[in-house]
């Protein structure tokens, strides 16, 4: 007859276990906390080779009177620079060819319908309605908890069918920002436009923990920052990518640049969706750049957000293929950051001659 194990031995047994599973059980949850969002996806490469040349507007731009020769700005009156005679405004063409339009194609080529240029693109090679890859350079100003000021640096880089937009913000002196924002989309340039794949925003301060939010945009629904999932709504931009489908539903025809006009798409922020999300095109104004006076459209959203959620007013220059020359970022009245074109926006090559933007006709 066997002789009974003593209970302690059980006890013991069992209290090992207990102590193997909880260190198992808090080594997954620390792994779950470190790991955090997926890192951001590397930046294309793309080499910039040539200054963006401004083009003749529209002929309905020529409408607005002579640039002023004082610019108020977002927040507080600004007196502009005096100069020794009033700004020049862009020289235009003697002849009023509708043909002109924005466009860095050459002026002999005639504009091409859209449903055309869709079929001349070879396999899954983007049409010439998208603008090329371009580096655009921008002076911040604004107010946080009093005026602040720093620049910032938008790349809309494209690559065949994928395309990558960076919205990077530094508000302070560049050797030493105080705060600094990159707000990220990645995805597929499409028959519809713009369709995101993935939206990433990283926020660092000079002192404390940054924060991080990431929004993927799956086959049929989308994954916000707090990782609920919610249904997808057809066309929806991101905050970033946003920018880039207002300049090609300018450029392609598709979206009609009058005042009073409205155009919606649905938007996802990473907080929440909004499934219709509306600008208002106010008219046409001069923006001062640092290139000078830019004629301009100019955008506003309609309606109120939500939460922290912030709205972005924007100037689109038809002389630069409806690229935004000045954005005003806003948080709230108080809170904004006012970006304005700094220098002549920098273009990679065309990857092919297809590649070559040029105005279409709708």
């Amino acid at each position: 007859m066997k002789k009974p194990r003593p209970p302690w031995l059980l006890v013991l047994a069992v209290l090992a276990l207990h102590l193997l599973l909880g260190r198992e059980v808090q080594r997954i949850h620390e792994g779950w906390v470190s790991e955090g969002p997926p890192p951001m996806p590397p930046r294309m490469q793309v080499e910039f080779v040539r200054e963006m040349v401004l083009q003749a507007p529209p002929v309905t731009i020529r409408t607005l009177p002579p640039p002023p020769k004082r610019v108020v700005k977002a927040g507080a009156a600004r007196p502009a620079p005096e100069p020794a005679s009033v700004p020049e405004p862009l020289a235009l063409p003697s002849a009023p060819e509708p043909v002109a339009q924005a466009s860095s194609a050459p002026a002999e080529e005639a504009p091409v319908p859209v449903a055309q240029a869709a079929s001349a693109a070879p396999g899954d090679e983007p049409g010439p309605e998208w603008p090329l890859s371009t580096r655009l350079t921008y002076v911040l100003t604004g107010n946080y908890r009093g005026p602040v000021h720093g620049e910032a640096q938008v790349e809309w880089l494209r690559k065949g069918s994928d395309y990558q937009v960076h919205l990077d913000v530094n508000v302070g002196p560049s050797f030493a920002p105080f705060i600094t924002r990159r707000m990220s989309s990645q995805g597929q340039l499409t028959p519809e436009g713009i369709a995101p794949q993935r939206y990433d925003e990283e926020t660092r301060f000079i002192v404390g923990d940054g924060r991080r939010a990431s929004v993927f945009f799956l086959p049929t629904e989308v994954q916000l920052a707090s990782g609920v999932r919610q249904p997808a709504q057809r066309g929806a931009q991101d905050s970033a990518s946003q920018f880039v489908q207002l300049t090609w539903l300018f450029l392609t025809g598709r979206a009609v640049l009058e005042k009073g006009q409205v155009v919606s798409f649905p938007l996802v922020l990473p907080n929440r969706q909004y499934p219709q999300w509306d600008y208002e095109v106010i008219g046409e104004e001069w923006v001062e750049t640092g290139t000078g006076w830019v004629p301009a459209w100019h955008l506003k959203p309609r309606g109120s957000t939500k939460g922290d959620d912030m709205t972005a007013e924007v100037w689109l220059a038809p002389g630069m293929q409806y690229l935004p020359v000045r954005l005003v970022i806003r948080q709230d009245v108080s809170t904004y950051v006012d970006l304005m074109l700094k220098s002549a926006p920098l273009q990679a090559a065309p990857e092919s001659t297809n590649d070559i933007p040029r105005r279409l006709s709708p």
